[in-house]
């Protein structure tokens, strides 16, 4: 709306209730609707007295909600009315729903002008909360992160930062020679010698059974060192086996060897495993092929003779 001059000022105007007149008394009590009032200054009031208007601090002055004319009223005297006109200059409360957000400078919603038990879900809309309006970074004090929560619940969580790298890899080594077709259930260990390590939480064994530390998508490495017998049946084959059941197993790869007898060779294979649980996800090996040749896969508690290598590449 438009004004011609000054825009009027917006005050908080009050009518005081009817004050009967004592005779020989200048101090009477403000209230309106019964309940004590107390004005700013006298200069936020206008007051009729027998019908002419009072000058603010000298024809009356206030004490809370209290007004002293500067004589004594006498019997006959009449308070026309006292007009209270609160602060010119405060707008005083907003009705509801009239404060836009326009009006709201941004500088001044701040943490601390946010209580927070007063934000909760219903407060904020659905199609409010997009990437743009969220600022989530790693605390490089601590290593944290928010990440989704365990099964998709729709909630998130803190969980440990990934440090740039791989988050698991580990490598378990075959300790002594093995002369037969069979299962991998035995003689196995994670290489310890000259420095060798491993990250994350690395794989558990258990009767020639690999188990994951986590869900993801894993890289399986097979490696064998042979050499092959004398005979017709001179081959050899390290096989790879992978269950998503923890029962049934199958073959998913192998490295083999068929070379001249007493010959040395070597191979390797690989497999991308997704690992999407870990109690029922597993992998194990096994040799095959030998025939009636002699030949035999070579293991070492000392060196990588044969070998396998678990590398964790991405999420599930």
């Amino acid at each position: 709306m438009s004004y011609i001059g000054r825009q009027p000022q917006i005050g908080n105007f009050q009518i005081c209730d009817a004050i009967s007149v004592v005779n020989n008394q200048a101090a009477y009590t403000m209230q309106v609707g019964s309940v004590n009032v107390s004005p700013e200054s006298a200069n936020h009031m206008i007051v009729s007295l027998n019908g002419v208007m009072q000058k603010p601090n000298s024809s009356y002055t206030i004490a809370g909600a209290v007004i002293t004319f500067s004589s004594n009223l006498a019997t006959g005297d009449v308070i026309d009315f006292i007009q209270i006109l609160g602060d010119v200059l405060d707008l005083g409360v907003p009705s509801d729903a009239t404060v836009t957000t326009a009006k709201i400078v941004d500088a001044n919603v701040t943490t601390a002008k946010i209580t927070d038990v007063n934000v909760t879900q219903g407060k904020i809309a659905n199609q409010a909360i997009n990437e743009a309006k969220m600022q989530i970074s790693n605390n490089p004090v601590n290593g944290y992160m928010l990440t989704a929560q365990s099964g998709n619940t729709g909630g998130l969580t803190w969980a440990a930062a990934p440090s740039g790298g791989l988050e698991e890899v580990d490598q378990w080594r075959l300790t002594s020679n093995v002369t037969s077709n069979t299962d991998l259930t035995s003689n196995l260990e994670r290489g310890d010698s000259n420095g060798q390590t491993y990250i994350g939480t690395g794989m558990s064994q258990s009767s020639g059974i690999f188990t994951f530390p986590s869900t993801g998508k894993y890289m399986i490495e097979a490696h064998m060192y042979a050499v092959s017998g004398g005979g017709s049946g001179d081959d050899i084959r390290l096989n790879t086996h992978v269950t998503t059941n923890n029962s049934s197993y199958g073959i998913v790869t192998f490295c083999t060897s068929d070379v001249g007898d007493n010959q040395a060779t070597g191979d390797s294979s690989k497999f991308l495993f997704d690992v999407t649980d870990t109690s029922n996800c597993k992998v194990k090996f096994s040799l095959s092929g030998r025939g009636d040749g002699g030949s035999t896969l070579y293991g070492s508690s000392s060196r990588n003779d044969t070998y396998f290598t678990f590398s964790k590449l991405g999420s599930t």
